[in-house]
């Protein structure tokens, strides 16, 4: 059997690290976070980040934001709003629409944890200089264009 066709080993496979890294930063950050707010998990942090960066964001856009499915954006986005950290009100103009708006307790605990957050990455990424960062960045992109424009192909 030629040495190209057999497959690697799952620890030397690009995508299993990229995976693993991203798992092992997740349970990382979440531990630190628990630390500081033992209410909120990374994923509700993210959408009250994006609700206070996006006043005007709809559910759906939540989710693609931050790479969800709606259906668990709409489960947390009700965890959010029963705990008090989001207020959910009519769109005035579609009924089938939620305007959402954090209180002012969401507002604190999203920049509360902000610090936290940044010490996060900047431990994760210690080590690395700016130029490695800037290098892992600009990989990380050019895969994301070929899956996408691969996508976009075979769409067409």
């Amino acid at each position: 059997m030629i040495h190209s066709q057999i497959a690697p080993r799952l620890e030397h496979v690009l995508f299993y690290i990229l995976e693993k890294s991203i798992k092992s930063y997740r349970q990382f950050a979440q531990r630190n976070l628990k630390k500081v707010n033992k209410d909120i998990t990374i994923d509700q942090w993210l959408i009250l980040k994006t609700i206070h960066d996006n006043p005007n964001i709809s559910q759906r856009e939540i989710a693609e934001a931050i790479f969800k499915d709606v259906a668990s954006v709409t489960r947390m986005i009700e965890l959010l709003v029963s705990k008090g950290f989001l207020l959910r009100s009519s769109h005035s103009e579609d009924r089938r629409r939620h305007g959402l708006k954090l209180t002012p307790i969401g507002n604190i605990t999203q920049e509360d944890l902000m610090p936290v957050i940044i010490q996060n990455r900047s431990i994760a990424l210690e080590g690395l200089s700016e130029k490695e960062i800037e290098t892992l960045r600009n990989l990380l992109q050019k895969i994301i264009l070929n899956c996408t424009n691969s996508q976009n192909q075979k769409s067409k």
